[in-house]
């Protein structure tokens, strides 16, 4: 693209940026941070610093998911959930990608449902794997969590620890927290 070109894309999106802020909008630009309006200013820019966790899921495992969602957010995290950030017209596929390799850490929801079905759980997870080939070999990355009594799969078994989210859940999301906050705490030593 020309200079020029570039410039004018850029200023244009500058535009659009004030107006939403003007508006009230709050605009999130995903792995950087957040634009808040700010009456004094004009706007303000809070940097990410909460680790960002994908969580990865089949479509009948959606509840679970968003109760998870949840959770992360009360805990302080950034969690990135397809249901709650893709926007209309976003290239879900790359979309998810990005995600996945701006991560911080990947939570798998298995299930009967999920281990078995074709698609994009599936390819999520062989994404988040590929991710994590690149990553030293004792960093936490992947967290496969059994929303129920589910095989999880031998490639992923024989390599990782998963948590189980039932019959206690609360015990379950406890031990992903403690695992990602672990995780913290040794890189930032």
């Amino acid at each position: 693209m020309p200079a020029r070109a570039e410039w004018r894309s850029r200023a244009h999106l500058a535009r659009i940026l004030r107006e939403c802020l003007r508006e009230g909008a709050s605009i999130e630009i995903d792995g950087l941070g957040t634009f808040l309006p700010d009456a004094r200013r004009g706007f303000r820019f809070i940097s990410r610093h909460r680790p960002k966790v994908f969580v990865a899921y089949a479509q009948e495992d959606a509840a679970n998911a968003d109760r998870l969602f949840m959770e992360l957010a009360e805990a302080g995290f950034d969690p990135w959930l397809d249901r709650h950030k893709l926007l209309p017209g976003q290239n879900w596929p790359r979309s998810i990608e990005q995600a996945i390799q701006n991560s911080d850490f990947i939570v798998a929801c298995f299930s009967r449902r999920s281990v078995t079905k074709k698609g994009g759980f599936q390819a999520e997870i062989r994404y988040a794997l590929d991710c994590m080939r690149h990553l030293p070999l004792d960093r936490i990355f992947l967290i496969p969590v059994r929303l129920d009594e589910c095989r999880v799969p031998e490639s992923i078994r024989r390599e990782l620890q998963y948590i189980d989210l039932f019959p206690e859940w609360n015990r379950g999301v406890r031990k992903i927290l403690s695992a990602i906050r672990t995780q913290l705490r040794q890189a930032a030593a």
